[in-house]
Parts: C-alpha cells; sequence; structure tokens
C-alpha cells in the first residue's frame, strides 16, 4: 500500500531536513507532502529547495491558519491508500511507521492511534501538568465517544485515505484532534492503538501548544460529540 505522510509545518527550520532524513529512510513505498503553514523563520528558504525532489510536494499557506488547517490542505492532496501525519520536530520517530500501519495494512484497522502512554518504548520525561492535561482531555473524550484510547492527543495518527476523506475537518488548530477523534468515533471506525516512543521538546527548543488549546481542546470535544 502506498503511504501519503503529511507534514505541517511552521517555523521548523531548525529540524525540516532531519525528519525529512529520517521519513524518506523509512522503507514504504510513500509521498511526502508538505504544507507550510506561513513560516517567518526561513523554512520556507529551506522547503524552496526541496519543490523539485521526487517524491515530494510542498504546498504552502499565505498566511498563518494552523496546525488543522496545514493537515485539510495535506488530506486534500494525498493519494496514498494510507494517510499519516507527521510533525516536523522530531518528537515522533518515522522508524516506527511500521508498527502503526500494520492494523491497516493486515485488514484489522481503518485508523492507528500511536499512543505515548502505553508500551515499553522510551520517552522523555518533561512536563507533569501536560501529562495530567492528556490524560484528563483524553479520559473526557472517551466519556463522550466510548472509545477506551489511552491518548487522543497524540500526534501520531494513520487513516485509511478512504474514510478520511469522508471527514470534513473544521478546525483549524490543534482542536483538529477531539474533532478527528470525534467523528471516526461516530463513523463506526475501526480504531487501534499502538505504543510509540516519544522525545517531546521543551518550549525552549520551540513546542508550540499552549493552555489555550487545552481550553480549545475541551470546547472541541463538548462541540463535536454533542452536536
Amino acid at each position: 500500500m502506498k503511504l501519503s505522510v503529511v507534514i505541517p509545518v511552521f517555523n521548523e527550520a531548525e529540524t525540516l531536513l532531519e525528519i525529512l532524513n529520517r521519513v524518506q529512510a523509512e522503507s514504504t513505498e510513500k509521498e511526502i507532502i508538505i504544507v507550510d503553514d506561513y513560516s517567518t523563520d526561513g523554512t520556507r528558504a529551506v522547503l524552496k529547495k526541496l519543490e523539485s525532489n521526487a517524491g515530494i510536494r510542498v504546498l504552502y499557506h499565505e498566511r498563518n491558519e494552523g496546525k488543522g488547517a496545514a493537515l485539510r490542505t495535506g488530506f486534500a492532496a494525498a493519494s496514498g491508500e494510507i494517510v499519516i501525519i507527521q510533525d516536523a520536530d522530531l518528537e515522533y520517530d518515522p522508524a516506527e511507521y511500521a508498527r502503526l500501519l500494520k492494523p491497516i495494512v493486515d485488514g484489522k484497522a481503518d485508523v492507528v492511534y500511536g499512543s505515548r502512554f502505553m508500551g515499553a518504548d522510551s520517552h522523555r520525561v518533561l512536563y507533569f501538568w501536560h501529562y495530567v492535561g492528556n490524560r484528563f482531555l483524553t479520559l473526557l473524550s472517551n466519556c463522550f465517544t466510548n472509545l477506551n484510547l489511552s491518548d487522543m492527543e497524540t500526534c501520531y495518527k494513520a487513516f485509511r485515505r478512504d474514510i478520511l476523506h469522508k471527514i470534513e475537518i473544521e478546525e483549524s488548530r490543534f482542536g483538529f484532534e477531539p474533532e478527528i477523534t470525534a467523528k471516526v468515533a461516530r463513523a463506526k471506525c475501526r480504531v487501534y492503538e499502538v505504543g510509540i516512543s516519544y522525545s517531546g521538546r521543551t518550549y525552549e527548543e520551540g513546542k508550540k501548544i499552549g493552555w489555550k488549546d487545552g481550553v480549545r481542546a475541551l470546547w472541541c470535544i463538548l462541540k463535536y460529540n454533542l452536536r
């Protein structure tokens, strides 16, 4: 099966080339779709040099719209049978794609979440309150969706493309995570979860999500499950 790797990018000039090297080193047949969400740190200059590379497609937003908007653009351009989300900040390891894709390839799953909170792989130890917030949001989401996920907020989500293209993405920022979870649950998708490693970064290293995004996620859980 052909894989589409969708990489939303905003001000990731320092890590972009390294994550691309890691994605390209992964052996699955794939296309790489990079969506630049109006970076201002030199990321666009890096991307301009990549536009002619085989297997890489670069798309640009003309204003900063948010991660969800970048994913919406990338999903629309994807042509592979499976679509996976890859952040550009080195927190998630493309070497684990095979583990994420296996339930879909085996015909068991429509959607696979990569959980940072299950399995025995290495995890960088960082912010306690982020952990508490993630677990609370996941628990609340599960209460409404009746799924038993351990990590709703994870970046690593893989989808059968035909399933993904039936879902309208409305959220333009980090509210994407609870929105897509509510919608795949409502669509009765077969959802699997696999353990992954996690190398989180600090705010000094460029982490972008903040408490306001947590509040928005709470609102999105209610909005997309109750309406």
